[in-house]
Parts: structure tokens; sequence; C-alpha cells
């Protein structure tokens, strides 16, 4: 493809990049992780039972809490992003959940020991807040975004950057719910492969995920996307690395 056509087809993905929930099928077929050595969903499912009460913080747009298929009345959810906060009372709201607009870093609108179970997956963290909502005994899950998340691609689309968030690595994590007053169950961490086979894919998870690639747009970046290109037609592929981190942890008695 001419030069001209691939800036052209870049600047179209820059303009339709978003998320509806949190939703990247958009992509399918372009982008390849390897799977984590955990399932978030099963390792849920090993402790979850019907009567729970469970909360889930940064929902999305409830997509994953509503795969677990727990009773509605026994489910709550809070979300901070404004369009996933409409979708979450267009979705969540009529099926009976208790959904509730909320960041993760602040006060959650919850009760003392109201939950069993409180689930967290890529989400902020409110290690305190998260301990007074919770039952004496009760569980905290949560899968978390790494420090080190897609460095690779970040450098390679805007050269050095600073880490987002420094602090995303497990035994910090651990270490601040250790001293809140939790248990430390499980905890796991690992790195894997993401791979990229198209470069307009590539453009529009940077302009999707705008924390890792700050300040990104196809004409800042042009040269380095062509660079991108290169290195696409030369090996086929566009490779980085995924940072994840499973925490399982239960509030003392």
């Amino acid at each position: 493809m001419h030069a001209d056509d691939l800036i052209a087809s870049w600047k179209a993905e820059e303009q339709i990049a978003h998320v509806h929930g949190w939703d990247f099928s958009h992509v399918d077929g372009c982008v390849a992780e390897d799977a984590l050595p955990w399932d978030y969903r099963e390792q849920i499912l090993h402790y979850l039972k019907p009567e729970m009460q469970i909360l889930d913080i940064d929902t999305g747009g409830g997509e994953f809490l509503l795969s677990l298929h727990h009773p509605y009345r026994n489910t709550s959810a809070t979300e901070n992003y404004p369009p996933n906060i409409e979708l979450c009372q267009n979705t969540l709201l009529p099926l009976g959940i208790d959904f509730r607009s909320a960041d993760g870093k602040g006060i959650l609108p919850f009760e003392d020991e109201r939950f069993d179970l409180v689930l967290n997956r890529h989400g902020d963290l409110n290690p305190e807040e998260i301990y007074r909502v919770l039952k004496p005994g009760g569980l905290f899950i949560t899968q978390q975004v790494g420090a080190e998340n897609d460095r690779e691609l970040v450098e390679l689309l805007c050269g050095h950057t600073d880490l987002p968030f420094p602090d995303q690595y497990l035994k910090i994590i651990s270490d601040q719910f250790s001293q809140t007053g939790f248990e430390i169950l499980d905890g796991r961490e690992c790195f894997r492969p993401i791979r990229f086979y198209d470069v307009g894919a590539l453009v529009w998870f940077a302009r999707i995920i705008q924390w890792e690639f700050p300040n990104f747009s196809v004409d800042r970046c042009l040269g380095r996307l062509l660079n991108a290109q290169k290195l696409l037609d030369a090996s086929g592929v566009i490779e980085g690395s995924i940072h994840r981190f499973l925490l399982i942890s239960r509030k003392c008695e």
C-alpha cells in the first residue's frame, strides 16, 4: 500500500477509536495475546457462592460481571467513566443490580461491612475502602495491569515516557493490602507477549489507551508509525509484552 494510503487509513482508525464498555472486538484478528497463567474468572468462581453479596469496582460496561451469572439481587457495581456509567444505567439497573457511579480511588457509596466478596478487574484500588465495605473474613480478588504494560509498544510509537502507574507491581500492592489488614491468600505476576499484525490496529489501540501512550496522534508520531510499518513488513508482526498480576486476599477477622 502506498504511504499516503497507509496514513489515510491510520487517520481513519484514529478518528473512530472508542470503546463501548470495555470492548476491543474492533481489532479482533489484528492483535493476539498469549494466555495468562491463571484464569481470573475461574479464580472467582472457586470462591463464589450464590448467597454472597458481591461488588465489582470499575465494572466497565458490566460485561465481565454479567458473565459470572451471580443472582442480581446480590450484585452491586461501580463505574466512573461517563460513557460506561450510561451503559451500566441502561443494562445493569433494569436487571436489579445495585449500580452506583463512583471512583474506585475514592469513597465507595456503600455501608460498612456489606459485602462478602469485592472484585476489581483492571480498575483503581483503594485498600482502606475495600476493607471498610467487606464483612470480616470477606474476600478481595483483583487482576491488575502492571506498571510495565505495553512498554515496548509505547517506546516504539512515543519514545521514552515515564511509567503512568509506577506502583503497579504485585509486591507493592500486596504490601498495601497487608498493611491495611488483609491476609494475602494468593499473588501471581507475569509478562506475556502481545502481537500486532496491522499498524492501523496499533493506532486504534494507542488512542484508546491514552494513559499509556501520552500525546499520541498520527500526525505527531508519523515518523515512528512509518518505522513500525517497516518492522511489520520485514517480520510480519510487531511484538510487545503485557504485564499483569493477580491478588487474592481476605479481610482479617
